[in-house]
């Protein structure tokens, strides 16, 4: 509930600050939008990427890779 009441709070500040914002501001503000969009697709793709070379190759086990860190 906490988190919801944040983003609206977060959403009427925003409208109240864009609607004096510059057209060039506004244009700035969904470009960032879209930069964030694309990243977070490309995460997306890389851990269904990652799924799926575990299913391919398997996973190193954690006991596996605490006796790498330690030989280090």
């Amino acid at each position: 509930m906490e988190s919801t009441t944040r983003r609206q709070a977060l959403l009427k500040v925003i409208h109240e600050r864009l609607e004096e914002a510059y057209d060039d501001t506004l244009e700035d503000v969904i470009e960032l939008l879209d930069i964030r969009k694309k990243e977070d697709l490309e995460d997306i793709k890389a851990v269904q990427e990652g799924r799926e070379d575990i299913k391919i190759n398997g996973s190193i086990s954690w006991q596996q890779i605490k006796q790498e860190l330690a030989s280090e």
